[in-house]
């Protein structure tokens, strides 16, 4: 979109291009009727800091404010901002070698409308401090709303009479139940106390056990960013000395190696794995689920399980009569069995 703007303001403008090709009245396309140098008083090989002493010289020799009659104070205006201009023009290393391009090749007079105009409508700001401000945008987001849903995720678990029961359980075997007969507290903050009580057990129980990990500064964007270079060496290392000792060396696998299969055959997370009791990880590993045949059979028994369960439920029998007998009476509670 902004290129297509320049385009139509070159196409504009380009008019005024008559006065690159020997127009007696030559026109400056950067400070008018005058060479920049020659409106500041200086010569090509000027340095920065001539430019900048002649400028001063000039501004305080026109400012309007010398200038009491109207008509004398309106000329000086005009010259300041000339003045002004072509010190703009010269003062910066990159304008003043465009400036001097367009001297030498006065010619390629749409590349230089280009030029002039992409710098006096592009923005000022440096991109990369953009993408920067972006960046931790995005990260002050993302890590304020992932502690939202975590909060609204542990509010409504508290709701689930399961989850609830199953909290206040915990908090009875390890003495965490306000006293409901104390003194100088109120039932109401007594609840309170309990619900409070009831939605910290169950985010350490959800947060320990793998089911919704608490928002960690780790996971915002800008660390990720930060960190990215290791652990793409990480995984460079990991999978290059796997493929060594298992694919090339044909080792052994090891204990280690064994769970790490098992584990991604099962898609868990390191953390949800290691929250397994042992009892739980030996059942899984007695089946030598690291093989691949034994890996199979697993998820084909797994597979008909879930069948089996779900042709049991009142939800499917519900859904294969409504099929059958066209009877349009569903209901969206779980708990109704048929």
């Amino acid at each position: 979109m902004f290129n297509f703007h320049l385009l139509c303001l070159i196409l504009v403008y380009s008019v005024n291009a008559q006065s690159f090709f020997g127009n007696e009245e030559y026109e400056d396309l950067y400070c008018g009727s005058m060479n920049c140098y020659d409106l500041l008083g200086v010569t090509r090989e000027s340095s920065r800091g001539e430019i900048s002493k002649a400028y001063r010289k000039l501004a305080g020799q026109w400012h309007p404010d010398k200038f009491m009659e109207q008509e004398q104070k309106k000329e000086a205006e005009a010259m300041f901002m000339k003045i002004a201009a072509g010190y703009e023009v010269l003062r910066e290393e990159e304008s003043r070698k465009e400036y001097d391009y367009m001297m030498d090749h006065p010619e390629e007079y749409y590349a230089n409308y280009y030029r002039y105009y992409k710098r006096r409508v592009a923005p000022k700001v440096d991109v990369r401090i953009v993408i920067l401000s972006l960046i931790s945008i995005v990260s002050l987001l993302q890590y304020y709303s992932a502690w939202y849903n975590f909060n609204q995720t542990i509010i409504y678990l508290a709701s689930v009479p399961k989850y609830r029961f199953q909290a206040m359980e915990i908090a009875r075997d390890k003495g965490l139940v306000p006293n409901q007969k104390q003194k100088g507290v109120s039932k109401d903050q007594i609840r309170k106390m309990e619900e409070e009580m009831v939605r910290n057990i169950i985010a350490d129980m959800m947060d320990t056990y793998g089911g919704y990990e608490r928002p960690q500064v780790r996971n915002v964007v800008w660390v990720l960013i930060l960190c990215a270079p290791l652990k793409a060496y990480n995984w460079i290392n990991f999978q290059s000395t796997w493929i060594w000792r298992f694919w090339v060396k044909r080792e052994e696998y090891g204990n280690l190696e064994k769970e790490y299969i098992v584990r991604k055959n099962l898609k868990l997370s390191e953390r949800q794995w290691y929250a397994l009791t042992e009892s739980e990880k030996d059942a899984y590993m007695v089946r030598e689920l690291w093989l691949a045949d034994k890996w199979e059979e697993y998820r084909k028994e797994e597979e008909e399980k879930e069948r089996v369960k779900q042709a049991e439920s009142g939800r499917s029998k519900q859904e294969r009569r409504w099929l059958k007998n066209s009877d349009n009476r569903m209901t969206f509670d779980e708990n109704y069995d048929w």
